[in-house]
């Protein structure tokens, strides 16, 4: 933006006062009043405003972020100003001397988000966090490809979580706007910025389990029968950091608090989402099963595999065993030689699930 738009812009808006960032300017009945943290003129014509406004980079911060970004109180303004520092302890030429180098950095979920400023220009960059030091990366310009990048993970496996800690590598989105960013950003993380700008301005409206619970109607409506026992496995199993990367700020009522960690996201979860109700459904309709007492004749090495097998399977850990890892008590060729040796027509150790 040139430095005559910015400094008419400036001149327009003294009228009714600007303080902004350390930047204050007042059209007073001695003339303008020019002030910043490294400079003050007082008594100023329209002439000599335009002097000492032009080529100033509190003026051209203002500018960015009121008449550029615009949209004061918004979900956006919040985040490009939360991705840039700009509410931090730094002053404005401190930041945009850090925008002009090497740039500003946030995470959010898996992403990096990036904040430089190129030829005048606030441009903003994506990429996976974990390839924040690789050069070789798929380049894309437009927010639109997110959608379909994000869809699968690495290993091709479709995501159904979009909040999944399981992003792809590979790929980096240069050179966007504000706009774009913001555009990128929620096909990533759909609806994230919003809840986290609804919660930091207090107004984040949550519904807890048991209210969600009660509004299922289908084959839905049994998941209002979890307990908050059974609830604490469920949110156990679903909603921490390895699971989920949004922050559970909803609990089984407002009375009764969940003890499962809440996650340490940047973004809330503001109330079950679709794919927890259709686990907590599965979850009631298997504690229907009565308890029943089996005898199983294992070694102690083998009850300790079988605890190994089960806590890989749950950390989705077992594509990292190799098949020389025999220590490892989930090691494929481990599972095989014990289902080899303690299962068969009937079961472990021959004893059947059911009686008949």
């Amino acid at each position: 933006m040139s430095e005559t738009v910015q400094v008419a812009a400036l001149i327009d808006a003294a009228t009714e006062g600007v303080a902004f960032d350390g930047l204050h300017v007042e059209d007073t009945t001695y003339g303008y009043r020019f002030e910043t943290p490294a400079e003050s003129h007082r008594g100023l014509s329209t002439d000599e405003l335009g002097d000492v406004a032009t080529g100033n980079e509190y003026v051209a911060n203002w500018h960015y972020w009121q008449h550029e970004v615009a949209g004061e109180d918004t979900p956006r303004r919040a985040f490009l100003r939360w991705v840039e520092h700009a509410d931090g302890d730094d002053t404005v030429p401190e930041r945009l001397d850090a925008l002009r180098g090497d740039g500003l950095t946030r995470e959010w979920g898996e992403l990096l988000v990036t904040a430089r400023l190129r030829g005048g220009e606030h441009v903003y960059e994506v990429r996976h966090h974990e390839d924040a030091e690789e050069d070789d990366l798929e380049a894309y310009t437009n927010p639109l490809d997110a959608r379909q990048l994000v869809k699968h993970d690495d290993d091709d496996r479709y995501r159904p979580l979009s909040t999944a800690p399981s992003l792809p590598h590979g790929w980096v989105f240069t050179g966007l706007s504000g706009e774009e960013l913001m555009r990128t950003v929620d096909f990533v993380y759909p609806a994230t910025v919003a809840n986290w700008h609804r919660e930091r301005e207090g107004e984040l409206d949550v519904t807890h389990y048991r209210e969600a619970a009660e509004r299922q109607s289908g084959i839905y409506s049994i998941v209002s029968q979890l307990t908050p026992e059974q609830l604490e496995w469920a949110t156990e199993a679903c909603c921490v950091d390895s699971q989920c990367l949004k922050r559970r700020e909803w609990e089984y009522d407002e009375d009764t608090d969940i003890d499962t960690p809440a996650g340490e996201g940047a973004f809330p979860c503001r109330e079950p989402c679709s794919l927890f109700v259709a686990a907590a459904r599965k979850f009631v309709t298997l504690e229907r099963d009565e308890e029943q007492e089996y005898t199983f004749e294992l070694t102690p090495t083998e009850k300790e595999q079988v605890e190994d097998i089960i806590g890989a399977v749950a950390d989705g850990r077992t594509d990292e065993i190799r098949e020389a890892d025999v220590n490892d008590g989930a090691n494929r060729y481990r599972a095989r030689y014990l289902r080899a040796k303690r299962m068969d027509d009937h079961g472990l150790s021959g004893t059947p699930t059911y009686d008949d």
